[in-house]
């Protein structure tokens, strides 16, 4: 793949969906029980004025951290630094004020846009950090006149914007370690989106998503915005997950991203339903939980059970996944109709996929310039000829399907040598309805397996003694294993395994305190 392709700028994305689209709704969302609609005209005039003022208020290339939940307003605030030149710093709004401290430090941001709940961690982050500019995101809309197309400072949206340039820093959840700012160019971000589709009824003008991913990620900003923007699809925004199950019915979308425990939660919602009332067809108990038109579900982020996938085509639903980096721009594979259910899809026409000592490397013109202010790091992630280390154990097939079957970092090597990928044998406990959860690590040069059962699942069954029913789900397991994989030792744990906020496992804390540590 060459890097000479066309990439749109944000600017040429906001001309063109207002240009083709005006006044039709783009993002959807629910204010004090009232749909709110927002056509695209809107957002390119809001967009437009928020880069306005940040132009206004602002040297050049400022750091401009973005700290919120999913909001049309934080939404502009993005779009408006993205616009405007300067340098977009997104951040769950949990974060604490001291690593925001910490982590302000080491961009060196010069400004913040927050949301409300983060009104007081703003106030001390000002007191700590001489000359942060700090403005309410909720409140953005209070400089839509000041700084429209009308106004004085109308010509500060009139730039060019270097795509080569670096346009956001987005931190990784430092699972295992120092968190690392990953740089990408709005070449990088944009030209992410620009892949040929495999599957071209998934994304349809005017069709309608829901998005309830987190937008400060990657996954979701450049998919259930950038790309929907692009594409002219409809974008509702859930808000906090606990309201899913009202805004499915109430948005009725026809697509829906999602990480697998947000699949599986869905899934046990239509099977209570049917449970209830054993008449109702799994369809019509489908549409009740997800809306009459639900059709595609796009998962990423973890590993997705093909079991998951079949149980919902039985439902009318095409759960399938796709594959990415956010050091990769974002996407690597996507699904696709007829890939095999245990793939991640097939990779993009963007990037090239190969596969050196186990590990899958990636090369794409999409890729990071770097981690900020890490040289080491960012020479790290690289081979010598400048393929992108991945970190995952898998394979590519000849028509570009990718299959990834465990993580580099996670590998346990035995004494004797023997390397064992824990996903692997964690997956094969993924179809047993008494296990929710699962991690396999090593101790004592021995294999351990500690699980969190569904309790009420057991007490539905009769099951009195938790140990004893998964010792016997583990010697079946052990009993076709290779020695190298045979499980030592089973624990119990009665809470859910410590998670990123993209539902990845924190394997090193959750080793550690099973070590004693």
């Amino acid at each position: 793949m060459t890097e000479s392709f066309y990439v749109p700028s944000m600017r040429d994305l906001l001309d063109q969906g207002a240009e083709k689209f005006g006044d039709a709704p783009f993002i959807k969302y629910l204010d004090h029980g009232e749909v709110k609609e927002k056509n695209y005209r809107q957002l390119r005039s809001d967009s437009l004025a928020a880069c306005r003022m940040l132009r206004d208020r602002c040297a050049p290339r400022t750091k401009v951290a973005v700290i919120g939940k999913t909001s049309y307003e934080f939404l502009v605030c993005m779009t408006g630094v993205l616009l405007s030149g300067n340098v977009a710093v997104p951040f769950a709004p949990e974060i604490s004020a001291r690593e925001a401290e910490m982590l302000f430090r080491r961009v060196d941001v010069g400004a913040l846009l927050y949301e409300t709940e983060f009104e007081q961690r703003a106030q001390d982050l000002q007191g700590r950090l001489d000359g942060l500019l700090a403005a309410n995101l909720d409140q953005i809309d209070r400089f839509y006149a000041p700084y429209g197309a009308d106004s004085a400072f109308a010509a500060l949206s009139e730039l060019t914007v270097d795509p080569k340039e670096t346009s956001i820093i987005i931190f990784t959840s430092g699972t295992t370690g120092v968190r690392k700012g990953v740089m990408l160019s709005s070449y990088a971000l944009i030209g992410n989106i620009m892949y040929r589709d495999y599957c071209t009824e998934v994304f349809r003008e005017n069709d309608v998503s829901l998005s309830i991913l987190p937008m400060y990620h990657c996954y979701c900003f450049s998919g259930d915005y950038i790309k929907n923007l692009k594409d002219g699809v409809q974008v509702c925004l859930n808000g906090n997950l606990r309201d899913l199950s009202r805004n499915l019915p109430l948005f009725a979308p026809r697509i829906l991203r999602c990480v697998p425990l947000i699949a599986e939660s869905l899934l046990r919602r239509v099977k209570v339903l049917r449970s209830i009332d054993p008449h109702i067809s799994a369809r019509d108990a489908a549409k009740q939980v997800f809306g009459p038109n639900l059709e595609w579900m796009i998962s990423g982020g973890a590993y997705l059970n093909p079991q998951l996938i079949a149980e919902y085509e039985d439902l009318g639903i095409h759960l399938r996944q796709g594959y990415g980096m956010t050091e990769a721009g974002c996407r690597i594979s996507v699904p696709e109709m007829d890939a095999d259910p245990a793939s991640v899809g097939r990779v993009i026409d963007l990037c090239e996929v190969r596969v050196r000592g186990g590990e899958i490397q990636v090369s794409t013109p999409t890729m990071m310039t770097g981690y900020f202010d890490m040289p080491e790091e960012t020479a790290a992630a690289f081979t010598p000829d400048g393929w992108l280390h991945t970190g995952d154990i898998g394979y590519v097939t000849e028509d570009r399907q990718l299959f990834i079957t465990g993580r580099v970092k996670n590998l346990i090597i035995l004494s004797g040598g023997e390397n064992v990928s824990p996903e692997a044998i964690e997956k094969k406990f993924a179809n047993y309805p008494l296990i929710k959860e699962c991690m396999v690590y090593a101790e004592n040069d021995s294999i351990i397996a500690e699980f969190y059962p569904d309790e009420d699942y057991a007490m539905r069954c009769g099951i009195d003694n938790l140990l004893e029913a998964l010792e016997l789900l583990v010697d079946d397991c052990n009993s076709t294993a290779k020695s190298s994989h045979i499980i030592a030792d089973v624990r119990v744990r009665h809470t859910p395994f410590p998670k990123t906020g993209s539902g990845k496992l924190f394997r090193k804390r959750t080793e550690i305190g099973a070590n004693g540590g």
